[in-house]
């Protein structure tokens, strides 16, 4: 620098100043810089195209892939088909150096090819728009005194972290569940305390609630279970997964999501660290200790808002609230799973080692049946008829115990069949061809808080709270006064239009007709 200054006469800071700008020395080039000389620009480019494609067709899942001079190496001495034909290079023509320049001023090179489309990110727009939902196993692992142990399986259950985040806020449940494994059982419980509103202690310091209108989760054993997608639709939830690997060209899209899988980060790098000096002894504790740390963690900063996750999603809730959880009860009606059983001769049938008893007429049918995951309750299913709910039994009924089952309405049919099919005279002149045959013995016979909520809408799929139709009301009343409705005075039978002209809720129904007919009275319930 200083033998610089001194050939054109300036000063050493006077030069540092201009190699700074714009005067700075570049590098000389030939004249023909940047164009190829062993063969035209488009021949050129279609080599470095075949090039690129063979090392992106021959990399596998560790970034494995051909070398430029294998790749010449095959062109030359084998050759490729290509949509335009069969090519193939002449020896010697190009050499690696030279296809990895030109590779890299096309921008064909291998890390151009296999780089991920720009990235779009996303946020809803009111809380409770989408949900993520996922599972992680704890570092913990395992608890010294598990609630439960399979006695068919080998070892502790998995202490596994289940958790929901808010799209919008980045508000987020989490809960501590010992399972041998992703089983929807789990998540429907797990869910169904996210979405339902807290005990009066807590929800002070979570208000996190309601239902969501999405809930996105990975392609797991949850997101394929019919229970699970039933449970959903039940309760207008969407379920979103991402799409499977290698299913949209170059970008990849089974992989983690941030916003789900940063607060298990979280959870275990500033609170499972912890159990190095404290590990908690039940599930309940280690529940009890995670929820004051998402407490905390929710009151955190919100990643782009100047405000808390929880005052985010306080502040961004739809305008006619979020959607309120049903009941218990409710939510075990909607996880029935459906299964096709054969009905016993004894009207009886086992599922999942529990034995029910059904109407006598589904006896000897193949029916399908859809039982509980949570309750102990039993619907049939035979044709487009739906009964129950039926309850577990007991063992056989002892002998001096005996009582005849009811007749169901096929063994009323078949009786009446059987009762036309000895009184029917077919006329002689059907054998002997004869007319004026007159047929004897025949006669006509009769015939037979601060979170604003939204109510929750039940579907009631199965009729249980309110009946399908004036018919199927009839019906019922029939089989709880056990005695046709034709066969009753003109009042009963007044009364039961009045009643059903005003309501079709079952419990309401059933409650009127029970206090209507008291059991002693002829025609009542019992």
């Amino acid at each position: 620098m200083q033998s610089t200054a001194q050939l054109y006469a300036i000063s050493r800071a006077t030069l540092y100043r201009l190699l700074r700008g714009e005067r700075r020395a570049k590098d000389a080039h030939r004249t023909d810089h940047g164009r190829p000389r062993s063969m035209p620009p488009p021949e050129i480019q279609r080599w470095c195209e075949i090039v690129a494609a063979m090392k992106v067709r021959t990399t596998n899942k560790k970034g494995c892939h051909l070398s430029t001079v294998r790749i010449l190496q095959l062109l030359t001495e084998h050759g490729v088909d290509t949509p335009d034909g069969f090519q193939k290079l002449t020896p010697g023509r190009l050499t690696a150096s030279t296809v990895n320049r030109h590779l890299k001023r096309l921008g064909y090179d291998h890390e151009r090819m296999i780089r991920q489309p720009p990235a779009v990110r996303y946020q809803a727009e009111h809380s409770n728009a989408l949900w993520h939902f996922d599972m992680s196993p704890s570092d913990l692992k395992q608890l010294k005194a598990p609630a439960w142990i399979d006695a068919d399986r080998q070892g502790a259950p998995t202490l596994m972290l289940f958790s929901v985040v808010d799209d919008r806020s980045g508000v987020a449940y989490q809960e501590y569940r010992c399972v041998y494994g992703e089983d929807a059982e789990t998540a429907l419980r797990f869910l169904f305390n996210a979405m339902s509103r807290k005990t009066a202690e807590q929800s002070e310091a979570d208000p996190f609630q309601g239902i969501p209108i999405a809930i996105y989760l990975d392609n797991g054993p949850v997101a394929k279970s019919a229970v699970f997608k039933r449970v959903m639709e039940s309760l207008g939830v969407e379920v979103m997964t991402h799409m499977p690997a290698g299913s949209d060209g170059r970008r990849t899209t089974a992989r983690a999501k941030g916003k789900v899988e940063r607060p298990f980060r979280t959870v275990k790098d500033a609170h499972e660290t912890l159990y190095h000096f404290h590990e908690p002894a039940t599930e309940e504790e280690a529940n009890r200790w995670l929820a004051r740390f998402i407490a905390t963690y929710n009151r955190g900063d919100h990643r782009s808002e100047p405000h808390s996750r929880i005052d985010d999603w306080l502040a961004h809730l739809p305008a006619d609230g979020v959607q309120q959880m049903c009941a218990w009860e409710r939510f075990c009606a909607f996880a029935r799973e459906p299964e096709r059983r054969l009905v016993g001769i004894d009207c009886r049938l086992t599922v999942a080692g529990v034995t029910y008893e059904v109407d006598p007429e589904f006896a000897g049918e193949t029916v399908v049946v859809w039982w509980g995951l949570f309750d102990q309750e039993l619907w049939v299913e035979h044709g487009e008829e739906r009964s129950g709910p039926f309850l577990p039994v007991g063992g056989p009924i002892p002998l001096h115990r005996y009582r005849k089952h009811r007749k169901s309405r096929r063994e009323v049919r078949a009786d009446e069949v059987g009762a036309l099919a000895g009184k029917l005279a077919l006329p002689r002149s059907a054998l002997s061809g004869e007319d004026g045959v007159i047929m004897l013995g025949t006669r006509r016979q009769a015939g037979p808080a601060n979170v604003p909520v939204r109510p929750f809408r039940d579907p009631d799929p199965f009729h249980e709270l309110v009946f399908a139709s004036p018919i199927a009301a009839r019906r019922a009343i029939a089989d709880e006064v056990r005695l046709p409705l034709g066969k009753l005075s003109d009042d009963d039978r007044a009364f039961i239009d009045a009643l059903l002209s005003g309501t079709l809720a079952r419990p309401e129904i059933l409650a009127a007709v029970r206090e209507r007919f008291p059991q002693g009275r002829r025609g009542g319930v019992g």
